[in-house]
């Protein structure tokens, strides 16, 4: 990743708060060891955990796995080292007004110690009903300025769910904009850091044959689908108020649908990528509420009520929906979008279908692998070998794995800590970009706020409910 940077990051504390907790300790900071073990962080750059314990920074280490990236397993001790040397343990009680003064005072201490002004970077690794008195404290208290000693930038950095629903979601980006500027907001999907996402990008807007064909007259449906082995793995408080839609279709494979529907920008900077996604987001139609039962699956795999405790539990582990553009461009496309728990297989994918031929209906599909086995691959038809005028469909395959000497990339936090740092807004979704993906799903919500008699049992390991 180092050799693809191509610029000096600027020194930063990156304060986390929540650093005890599951997402800091098993994404955060093994993506934050990495980055020192590649030199990509200024030397000055200091990590700042706020905790409402006394965890020293002692405990913290000998809990956390730092190698879960690395590929051999194998760390480097100077850079373990570093990483230790830079991070700094900070009690508060983030209820507690006087103690953002404290925390403030921090900030600037480590500034004066540094000698250098610094980016700060507050990270929310922390459950969402917990962001609001936060993000307020930090703005009343000056937190949302920058360093006392010159000119740097201030970021807040949040993890989905941004909102419940679309009143929430509004909400949500209401209060926030009253503390924070949209510059200073970094809303994070880290489905959209992931290498295959981006690269959907460059496939459709460096390959003309595509883009060419990328509309209606050519493309019958679209697919885009998150197959997950996995239950919710003892996540139960997390799962049981949000369920699949809430989970993973509203919060990322909306947004991967908005990459595959927008138009070509007139520049691939971060500013019209957002604008041209937001205009496709907003050509997507809500489903009518007569439409909803048919249009929309939801399921639930046979013992999650056991695992949430809740016998009356109606949350979805499966659902499956299909809305329409009304662009020029798309307008009659049916494009389906599904995810779902304890399935037979764990897969991402978006499947363009294309067209068949008269000679024999069948078409090509296009499908970008997101996960596992990234890559790209097309079907073609091709005629078998012999006197015969047979045909069968062969795939041509794009591979990271195969088709790199060295297919390592940077994860997805990797990523998202690298960009929040350098001020790239391009992966992280707009507040106008997750109304627009609340407004698609609300009508569902609401539909589904009436009762579940559709909902639909499915045993585990299968693929799912049948209908």
């Amino acid at each position: 990743m180092s050799d693809n940077l191509g610029e000096q990051l600027e020194p930063a504390i990156i304060v986390i708060f929540g650093i005890t907790g599951d997402l800091a300790q098993r994404y955060l900071l093994p993506s934050l060891y990495h980055l020192f073990n590649d030199h990509l962080l200024h030397e000055s750059t200091q990590i700042l955990g706020v905790t409402r314990s006394d965890t020293t920074k002692e405990q913290l280490f000998e809990k956390v796995d730092l190698l879960v990236n690395e590929t051999d397993k194998t760390g480097n001790p100077e850079s373990i080292e570093a990483m230790r040397s830079k991070t700094t343990m900070f009690q508060m009680d983030v209820d507690k007004s006087e103690d953002y003064d404290r925390l403030l005072q921090k900030l600037n201490e480590i500034e004066a110690t540094q000698g250098v002004c610094m980016n700060r970077l507050y990270y929310l690794s922390i459950p969402p009903q917990a962001y609001r008195p936060i993000v307020k404290l930090l703005g009343e208290h000056g937190l949302n300025k920058s360093c006392e000693h010159g000119n740097a930038a201030t970021r807040l950095l949040v993890e989905k769910p941004f909102g419940y629903d679309l009143p929430s979601a509004e909400e949500l980006i209401s209060e926030t904009s009253n503390n924070f500027s949209e510059e200073q907001i970094f809303r994070i999907d880290h489905y959209m850091a992931k290498e295959t996402v981006q690269n959907i990008l460059t496939f459709r807007f460096q390959n003309p044959i595509f883009e060419a064909l990328w509309d209606r007259e050519h493309v019958t449906s679209i697919n885009i689908s998150a197959r997950q082995e996995i239950g919710i793995e003892g996540r139960a408080k997390f799962y049981e108020p949000l369920g699949a839609l809430r989970d993973f279709i509203q919060s990322h494979l909306l947004q991967i649908m908005g990459i595959i529907l927008m138009d070509k920008p007139e520049v691939l900077d971060s500013e019209h990528i957002h604008a041209a996604k937001l205009a496709a987001l907003q050509t997507v139609e809500p489903i009518p509420a007569d439409q909803v039962t048919d249009r929309v699956i939801r399921g639930q795999y046979r013992g999650y009520r056991e695992e949430v405790d809740n016998d009356n539990s109606v949350t979805e582990t499966y659902a499956q929906i299909t809305v329409y553009s009304n662009s020029v461009r798309w307008q009659g496309v049916p494009i389906t979008i599904m995810t779902g728990k304890a399935l037979n297989d764990r897969r991402t994918e978006v499947k363009v279908s294309f067209h068949g031929s008269e000679e024999n209906g069948e078409g090509n599909d296009l499908r970008f692998r997101i996960q596992p086995n990234e890559g790209i691959e097309l079907d073609l038809i091709t005629k078998k070998p012999g006197y015969k005028s047979e045909v069968r469909t062969t795939s041509m395959n794009f591979s990271y794995r195969n088709d790199f000497a060295n297919p390592e990339h940077p994860n997805a936090y990797e990523r998202v800590l690298v960009d929040a740092v350098r001020g790239d807004h391009t992966l992280f979704a707009t507040s106008q970009e997750v109304l627009a993906t609340w407004h698609i799903v609300q009508p569902i919500l609401d539909d589904w706020a009436k009762g579940a008699d559709d909902l639909l049992f499915y045993d585990q390991g299968t693929e799912g409910p049948k209908t």
